[in-house]
């Protein structure tokens, strides 16, 4: 999400050069947008307070920032933002909203409202730097041929994750009108998708065999993308590609929804008061049935790429 900001942002202050630091793993997410210097580091060359320390130094003489921006807000990020005030740089920080989230997540509030999106918390690091910034919440359509549906059954979390008989049944039948592309990651989740492979003819499973790079130019090549509330709806956007979300004890109020996407393309069951329970989708189910996703049927997904057609599995 935070890439889509720092375009926009970057295009709309052509006098600033930015410099990205993350985990070595995350440089092709960055690595089309100008004026941006990714610089990735190891965690495991920088522990503790002292390697903080080691990450600050290192930093401010290869780089030296006039301003720091931090959009992670957690205790590593903590550290240098307490080194790099010390230094005397002026330095802005994501407002998570922990306090708006305990209330979002609450099972007892009944009146649950969208708290302001996490793009939009991006922004204001940087206009609390004194630079202005207008997102235009539209992510751009890359000028490919586009065909075929990609489908990410699998979020990090169960809270996240429709059942797989769901996404299974999901595919058998998409497959029968489209080419189907499997994504995921891990050696249980490939495992899963290779069977799924082999008994759903007209299908691809991707899973374990591209790079990143790879990845966001197969998806930019999709006609849609189907996710769980996961890194992939994210994927989607930044690669120009309509992503239809699915969304169990997570709820897009609480400012996750993919950038540019729509709210009409959320596939979750509205009338459950109990939701969201949880931000990111690890806590138990207060009910004990995750009824949020047992009661997702996938004609509603269906409908949203095949209006109007009915589908009913096979006995």
């Amino acid at each position: 999400m935070a890439a889509l900001v720092i375009r926009e942002f970057l295009e709309q202050h052509p006098e600033v050069e930015l410099i990205m630091v993350s985990r070595e793993h995350f440089a092709d997410l960055f690595k089309a947008i100008p004026r941006l210097t990714f610089k990735g580091v190891s965690l495991d060359d920088y522990k503790g307070i002292f390697g903080m320390h080691k990450l600050a130094k290192e930093l401010a003489t290869e780089f030296n920032p006039d301003v720091v921006a931090d959009l992670h807000d957690v205790i590593r990020t903590k550290i240098l933002k307490r080194i790099f005030r010390e230094k005397g740089y002026k330095v802005s920080v994501i407002d998570k909203g922990k306090e708006e989230r305990e209330i979002l997540t609450d099972v007892w509030n009944l009146d649950k409202k969208p708290i302001r999106s996490t793009v939009e918390k991006y922004a204001d690091v940087f206009r609390n730097l004194g630079f202005p910034v207008e997102l235009s919440h539209e992510f751009r359509i890359q000028q490919v041929q586009k065909s075929g549906i990609g489908l990410a059954p699998f979020a990090q979390h169960h809270g996240k994750m429709l059942p797989l008989e769901k996404s299974y049944e999901l595919a058998r039948i998409l497959a029968k009108k489209h080419s189907l592309f499997f994504f995921g990651g891990g050696k249980n989740e490939t495992e899963i998708l290779e069977e799924w492979q082999h008994k759903i003819p007209n299908t691809t499973n991707l899973a374990g065999k591209l790079t990143l790079q790879q990845e966001l130019q197969k998806i930019a090549e999709l006609e849609i993308m189907i996710s769980m509330d996961s890194a992939n709806m994210h994927l989607a956007s930044l690669a120009g590609t309509r992503c239809i979300s699915v969304w169990g004890s997570t709820h897009y109020f609480a400012g996750f929804l993919g950038y540019g996407q729509k709210i009409e393309d959320v596939v979750h069951v509205k009338d459950l008061t109990c939701r969201p329970c949880s931000i990111f989708g690890d806590k138990e189910c207060y009910r004990g049935d995750y009824a949020c996703l047992e009661e997702i049927d996938i004609q509603q997904i269906i409908d949203k790429i095949q209006p109007g057609e009915k589908e009913f599995a096979e006995e």
